[in-house]
């Protein structure tokens, strides 16, 4: 594990260290001990971010650009949301996307016993196993979305443990996961965001490239 200290980290991400704290408390970043931070999760949120530091998307709004991309309805947004979100799609690229959707859920990653895993995948919207539709292998790995008040409950139940190498990654969102799974199943694009997020570059380009072709069909 490599580490770095809150200004190491605040002068990677370019932001304050005051910020940096504010990135662990949301979970965004693991700390390690009191002022020191896994390299890994800030090179995660960097992935994630890209270049720009842009405001994030409310998380309705998120998921509103997800179902509009997906070709259904955001019955949660009123109708000139809508309209003005679908302009504003038409006018992004796939890495500004993923940084503007990045409040969609709280991810981290954790490690579990292998054994569990089949179990967890059942109770979550596990989106790993999309990689076969993006010309990917299936994962071994877990990645999917969960209610933020599940979290805690599920994390205890499988015996997962915060690690940022971790074969698991768990979304926590306030959108209802009904919802999610529905949008999931629809298309490949919450799966897209998922992989466009990742560190391995075949992953990521994977993602970009469906988020790229769900844009151009706006």
């Amino acid at each position: 594990m490599s580490l770095l200290t809150v200004g190491e980290a605040a002068e990677r991400l370019g932001v304050s260290p005051r910020q940096v704290q504010h990135l662990v408390a949301q979970g965004h970043l693991s700390q390690v001990a009191r002022g020191v931070v896994d390299e890994t999760s800030v090179d995660r949120v960097l992935a994630v971010r890209g270049a720009g530091h842009g405001r994030a998307w409310a998380e309705p709004t998120a998921w509103g650009a997800v179902a509009i991309l997906s070709g259904h309805a955001a019955g949660w947004m009123g109708t000139s949301q809508r309209s003005r979100l679908r302009t504003r799609l038409r006018g992004l690229s796939s890495t500004r996307l993923v940084a503007h959707a990045r409040n969609r859920a709280a991810s981290a990653r954790y490690a579990g016993h292998p054994a569990s895993l089949p179990r967890l995948r059942a109770e979550i919207v596990d989106t790993s196993q999309a990689s076969a539709a993006l010309g990917l292998a299936s994962k071994a790995s877990v990645d999917g979305y969960l209610a933020v008040g599940e979290l805690d409950t599920v994390v205890r139940r499988h015996g997962l443990v915060r690690d940022e190498e971790g074969q698991v990654t768990l979304r926590a969102t306030s959108m209802d996961v009904a919802v999610v799974r529905a949008l999931s199943d629809a298309a490949v694009v919450v799966a897209a965001l998922d992989l466009a997020e990742s560190l391995e570059s075949r992953e990521r380009t994977a993602g970009l490239v469906a988020l790229d072709r769900a844009l151009e069909r706006l």
